[in-house]
C-alpha cells in the first residue's frame, strides 16, 4: 500500500495540513492558528517560527508519507548568517511600501518590469519590501544573508533546504517569469544580491508552489481551459496561458504555474470572503440567517451597490488607498439588503479580474470555485450569473493544502505528472449555473459598478485622517 501523501498550506492565519490517499480520498487533517501583527497602520507582520512551530504540530498529527507545501505569496522572511530569522515577516497584506514601489518602477523602467517579471512593482510583493528594510532599518538589511518565502522557511525547518518553486518566486518581483529563473537584470538594477536568493525549482521537482497555484492544482486547473474562482478572504480569478503572455498594463498577474512549462495569469481582489467577515461582524448575525434574508431581495437589491475595497485593490485598481462604500441606500434597504449587495459587489469584482482575462485570450466555458464563500448556495448563484458561467465544484474543499500534497506525490514518483495527479485524485461534486432571470439585471448592475471606483476615489485624496 502506498504512503499517505502529506499536503501543508502555511496561510495567513493558521496552517492547514492533510493526507490523501493517491486517489485523492482525504484520510486525515490538522490545522493550528497562529496572530498576526499589525504593528502600525497599514502594517502586516507574522513571527516564521509560529509556522514552523503550527505545522510541527500539524505534522504529529497525521500519519508519515512525503510532504508538499504551499503557502501565502510575497512574505519577506530574512534571514543571517546563522540562518537565524532577523525580524518578523512582513506579508503580503502589507501596504507600506508606495515609495519602494515607485522606485523601483523607476529603476527598472515600467515596461521592462512588466515584460521581465510579468507584473508592475506593488506593495503586496517582496521586493519593495527588501528596498524599505534598506531604507528604514538599515542596520537590519546588512546583516541579511538569505531571504525566503513563508512556505520556504518551514521548508527549511523541516529538511534543511534552502529551496523555491518558479510559482512562488513569480511574485517577489526579482524573477524572469518568462524563463523561469532569478532576473540577474532586476536584481543589479535593485541592488539587491542574488547570493541572498534560493534555488528555484519547478514545482513539482520541489513539492512546492504558492497557494494560488497549488489551489488551482487542487481543483484540476493544469491548462488553458477552466477558470479558478476562489472566494477566501481574497477572491481570485486564475486562468492557465498558453504561453507566457503580460498584460501590457499589467492590470492582472502573470506568473509561472505549478505544471512545469506552464503559466497562468490571475487577477486578485484583496477583500472577498473578507468583506463578508467584516460585515457580518458590523451586523453581529450569523451566516445562515443573514444569506437567508439576503435571498428575500430581488437580483440589484432596488440599486444599492457595494465597493469591497476595503484594505485597497489590486485587480483592476492597483490602489492601496482605495476604500469601501455603500452606495444607493434608502430607507427600505435592511440588514438583508446590505448582505446581498456585499455579496454582489465582490461577484462584480471578481467580473473585473475575468474581464481582463478575456483580453488575454481567455475564454472559459466552466469556473472551479473554491473557498470559505464556495459554501454559500447563495453567493455561487449571484457569482456563476454575475460572471455568466457555470461554477464547478470539486469534492475535496482542502484548498492548496490539496495541491500540495498532490505535488508530493509528483515529487515521490506516485503519479508521472501532474496531469495524472489530477485524474487520479481530482472530482467534480456539483454544478451551479447561472440564473437566466439574474444575468441581464447582473450585466446593468455591473456597468454601474464600475462607475464607482472613478468616482469615489477623489474622496480618498481630500481625506486628512
Amino acid at each position: 500500500m502506498s504512503s499517505p501523501l502529506i499536503g501543508i498550506d502555511v496561510g495567513t492565519s493558521g496552517v492547514k495540513a492533510i493526507a490523501i490517499s493517491p486517489d485523492g480520498e482525504v484520510l486525515a487533517s490538522a490545522d493550528e492558528s497562529y496572530p498576526l501583527s499589525t504593528p502600525h497602520p497599514g502594517w502586516s507582520e507574522q513571527d516564521p517560527d509560529d509556522w514552523w512551530g503550527a505545522a510541527e504540530a500539524c505534522l504529529a498529527r497525521l500519519p508519515d508519507g512525503p510532504v508538499g507545501l504551499s503557502g501565502q505569496m510575497h512574505g519577506l522572511v530574512t534571514l543571517g548568517a546563522g540562518e537565524q530569522v532577523l525580524r518578523p515577516a512582513i506579508l503580503w497584506n502589507d501596504q507600506r511600501t508606495t515609495a519602494e514601489c515607485a522606485e523601483i518602477e523607476a529603476r527598472v523602467g515600467l515596461d521592462r518590469l512588466i515584460a521581465l517579471t510579468g507584473n508592475r512593482a506593488l506593495t503586496g510583493f517582496t521586493a519593495p519590501k527588501l528596498l524599505w528594510l534598506r531604507a528604514h532599518e538599515p542596520e537590519t538589511y546588512a546583516r541579511i544573508r538569505h531571504v525566503l518565502l513563508p512556505k520556504d522557511y518551514v521548508r527549511l525547518r523541516l529538511t534543511g533546504e534552502h529551496a523555491i518553486d518558479a510559482a512562488d518566486a513569480s511574485g517577489t518581483l526579482l524573477f524572469d517569469v518568462a524563463g523561469r529563473r532569478w532576473s540577474e537584470e532586476v536584481c543589479d538594477a535593485l541592488e539587491i544580491p542574488a547570493e541572498w536568493l534560493p534555488p528555484a525549482y519547478e514545482s513539482t521537482e520541489i513539492a512546492g508552489a504558492g497557494d494560488q497555484a497549488a489551489a488551482a492544482l487542487g481543483i484540476g486547473i493544469t491548462a488553458p481551459g477552466p477558470v479558478s474562482v476562489v472566494l477566501g478572504t481574497s477572491g481570485v480569478v486564475f486562468a492557465v496561458l498558453p504561453a507566457y503572455a503580460p498584460d501590457p498594463e499589467a492590470r492582472v498577474h502573470v506568473f509561472c504555474h505549478a505544471v512545469p512549462g506552464t503559466w497562468h495569469a490571475m487577477g486578485v481582489m484583496l477583500s472577498a470572503a473578507g468583506s463578508a467577515a467584516w460585515l457580518r461582524e458590523a451586523l453581529g448575525a450569523d451566516l445562515q440567517a443573514l444569506d437567508a434574508e439576503a435571498a428575500d431581495w430581488e437580483a440589484g437589491v432596488e440599486g444599492l451597490l457595494f465597493a469591497p475595497y476595503l484594505a485597497g485593490e489590486r485587480t483592476p485598481h492597483a490602489d492601496a488607498n482605495a476604500r469601501g462604500a455603500f452606495t444607493g441606500l434608502s430607507v427600505r434597504h435592511d440588514r438583508g439588503a446590505l448582505w446581498r449587495a456585499m455579496l454582489e459587489g465582490v461577484a462584480y469584482g471578481l467580473r473585473d479580474s475575468l474581464e481582463l482575462l478575456r483580453d488575454l485570450g481567455v475564454s472559459p466555458k466552466v469556473g472551479r470555485v473554491s473557498g470559505g464563500g464556495a459554501r454559500s448556495e447563495l453567493w455561487l448563484r449571484i457569482v456563476a450569473s454575475v460572471l455568466n458561467l457555470p461554477l464547478e465544484r470539486t469534492v475535496s474543499e482542502e484548498g492548496s493544502a490539496f495541491g500540495a500534497a498532490l505535488l508530493a506525490g509528483v515529487r515521490a514518483g506516485v503519479f508521472a505528472d501532474a496531469g495524472e495527479a489530477v485524474s487520479r485524485c481530482v472530482r467534480v461534486r456539483d454544478r451551479v449555473e447561472p440564473d437566466p432571470g439574474w444575468v441581464a439585471v447582473y450585466e446593468r448592475g455591473y456597468d454601474r459598478y464600475r462607475t464607482l471606483y472613478p468616482t469615489l476615489r477623489p474622496l480618498e485624496d481630500t481625506n486628512d485622517s
